[in-house]
């Protein structure tokens, strides 16, 4: 019998078995250049997020290990991802760094339990306009965040939300500063052609490099005053040389609160995280899995990447989940195994504590434009097009999910979205389920590929059947309700043909046993044709057989009809 909790069984251990140097090679080539691939993306993630350059690179380095250490995938690469840039943000200013804190590592343990209680398998139904809505709003907002330092404007208070966020901008046109405008302009082109000439080569980290030698040969040694107003990461923030010691979270509880009123603030935030993480990473595993040809475990994936987001935050990390961008460089480069993705994390520790202040000298346009590729990227935008040809319900999921994201938040979208869709699904599954009233025969080759060449079945007067044909559940119960009320002169025996029901809840079984006591009322008899043995076992389960005798429960229409006529006759 099959566990209801997994126990998790890490990748990593399996590719021990038969590792060799050839493949340490490889990997450790895959892990290198993935290990400078996401040296700017962390950086300006954890910037964007509102910590810092170094909360970005120690999520990447212990979130990296932990992933490729005790994940359910070959080649995963985590760390932090353009997706939390928001909900880390609203957290910040809402709750703080120390609710920052919590709230990861509550995300965490709801992911550990998600892998244990074998869930990963219910996140991956997770509708794909939900998916591309909150992504494209997650990208849009990515960008708006950018325009501050893109164009150099100096704003020191920037509104939270999207709208006042643009009236802002709006109001500070006439203070561009042309020189970091050029530096960002001049980033993102090198970002978008460097492709064209290398696609081995990261376009971010050329453009980090070009950027930053240029930007500090001119405030070395030019003249123009200009230069001064481009500020760089060493302005903004100061970076520790080497990799922070691991500490208690601060649990200061303010006055007139509780540690669990905090907690029960932070739940919805710690949970859209968990959600996030747990979608992102198994999606990131799937198209994984398409490209190398291997399998992932979705619940081993959930427990490793629950217990990097419980420790990250002890180093000051922030939320972490599979990143794909990173994961695919992985691949493209000939990492096959965990090892890959723990050498990537080695060489971002290594930068962190020998390259502390050439990261420093990184100008903020720069950053600006790699988050605005990022954002580009992340949109979807001929997804949206795609879908919006398609069915009117999935682009209104799609859109309500996009505009909740940018105008509201990420927590709201992602509840409401789901809801949306769940809705949509419940009312597409009751208009596939078809309710067929016979009253004088039935056709057996009327709803068969096949000519069976067989007669049809004679209905005894005073006899009406019933076909149902699909999921008898809640939606197609009151459907089902108003057909009997709507009929006319009462028969002495209906016949309720469920050959095609694939299963019953509650409320249909609650219907059943309604319809039964209220025919009984009525004189009238109630026969079950062609019940379906999961769907009995159910109905048995729930007592139903109280209220209808198992003998009035047939087979088939064949045994059900002679079962009437004895009915009608004696």
């Amino acid at each position: 019998m099959k566990s209801f909790i997994q126990v998790p069984f890490p990748f990593f251990l399996c590719c021990l078995k038969g590792y060799n140097g050839k493949q340490f090679s490889t990997d450790l080539m895959a892990g290198i250049i993935v290990g400078i691939v996401a040296i700017p993306l962390a950086i300006a993630f954890g910037i964007a997020s509102g910590v810092g350059p170094t909360e970005g690179l120690v999520t990447a380095i212990v979130a990296g290990f932990l992933v490729s250490v005790l994940g359910g995938t070959k080649v995963q690469i985590g760390g932090p991802t353009g997706a939390f840039i928001v909900i880390i943000y609203g957290i910040i200013q809402q709750h703080g760094l120390q609710g920052l804190m919590i709230a990861t590592i509550m995300a965490g343990i709801l992911l550990v339990l998600m892998g244990l209680f074998r869930l990963g398998s219910v996140i991956k139904f997770v509708p794909y306009p939900v998916i591309v809505g909150f992504t494209g709003g997650i990208a849009l907002t990515i960008f708006s965040t950018q325009m501050n330092d893109f164009f150099g404007l100096g704003i020191k208070n920037i509104p939270a939300d999207f709208i006042h966020k643009w009236i802002c901008y709006f109001q500070h046109t006439g203070d561009i500063d042309w020189w970091s405008f050029g530096v960002a302009a001049i980033s993102l082109l090198i970002i978008i052609f460097t492709p064209k000439i290398s696609k081995k080569i990261p376009g971010s980290l050329v453009a980090i490099i070009i950027a930053t030698l240029s930007v500090w040969l001119l405030k070395t040694y030019s003249h123009f005053e200009g230069v001064a107003h481009i500020t760089t990461i060493g302005d903004l923030y100061t970076l520790p040389q080497g990799m922070p010691a691991p500490k208690l979270p601060s649990f200061e509880v303010p006055e007139g609160q509780t540690f669990f009123s905090i907690v029960q603030n932070l739940f919805p935030a710690a949970f859209t995280i968990a959600m996030l993480g747990a979608i992102e990473s198994l999606l990131s595993a799937m198209v994984a899995d398409g490209i190398v040809g291997g399998k992932h475990d979705s619940n081993t994936e959930l427990f490793g990447q629950g217990i990097a987001n419980i420790v990250s935050p002890f180093f000051g990390g922030i939320p972490a989940t599979g990143a794909i961008a990173r994961t695919m460089t992985n691949i493209n480069n000939g990492g096959r195994t965990p090892i890959a993705g723990i050498i990537h994390a080695v060489v971002l520790l290594l930068v962190l504590l020998f390259l502390g202040k050439l990261v420093g000298l990184i100008p903020m346009p720069c950053l600006a434009a790699v988050l605005v590729m990022v954002a580009y990227n992340m949109s979807g935008w001929r997804t949206f097009v795609s879908l919006s040809k398609g069915q009117k319900s999935d682009f209104a999921v799609l859109i309500t999910t996009f505009v909740l994201t940018v105008v509201f938040d990420l927590t709201i979208a992602i509840e409401i979205g789901l809801l949306l869709a769940i809705l949509l699904f419940l009312r597409r599954t009751s208009e596939s389920t078809s309710i067929k009233v016979f009253t004088e025969d039935i056709d057996p080759n009327s709803d068969s590929e096949f000519e069976l060449h067989e007669e049809k079945l004679s209905i005894p007067e005073g006899c009406e059947v019933y076909e149902i044909d699909g999921p008898y559940f809640f939606g197609i119960a009151n459907k089902f309700d108003e057909l009997m009320s709507g009929l006319g002169p009462k028969s002495k025996v209906r016949v309720i043909r469920m050959r095609k029901v694939p299963f019953i809840d509650s409320t249909g079984i609650h219907n059943l046993e309604t319809l039964c006591m209220q025919s009984q009322k009525e004189g009238i008899k109630v026969v079950l044709s062609g019940v379906k043995s999961s769907v009995r076992n159910t109905l048995q389960k729930a007592g139903f057989f109280h209220v209808l005798d198992s003998r009035y429960i047939c087979s088939n229409i064949n045994e059900a009809l002679e079962t009437a006529r004895q009915i009608i006759e004696g």
